[in-house]
């Protein structure tokens, strides 16, 4: 099991890219959040195995097709298994 913190930089608000993000997660069985940065980034923790969670990373390197990835910072954590399901957070709330 593994754990990632991603940052999203582009035109990633706006255009449903937390919604997107939640589904797609969701799909692949990762838990975590997803949520707007007052800087206009996105940011996210993944947690779950390492195949599903590469792909949930993966599919933020394009994002929805509205969306302009311009870069994904990724950061590798320890695993804290601390999350129930996936949550896309409505505001940017200290987690």
């Amino acid at each position: 099991m593994v754990r990632a913190r991603l940052v999203i930089s582009g035109v990633v608000q706006g255009v449903y890219f937390r919604a997107n993000t939640a589904e797609v997660a969701e799909r692949l069985g990762v838990c975590g959040w997803v949520r707007n940065n007052p800087d206009g980034t996105v940011e996210a923790v993944f947690e779950g195995g390492e195949e599903a969670v590469g792909k949930v990373i993966e599919w933020c390197r394009v994002g929805p097709p509205r969306a302009r990835v311009d870069g994904v910072a990724v950061s590798w954590e320890a695993f804290q298994d601390e999350f129930d399901g996936f949550t896309a957070l409505t505001r940017h709330t200290s987690y």
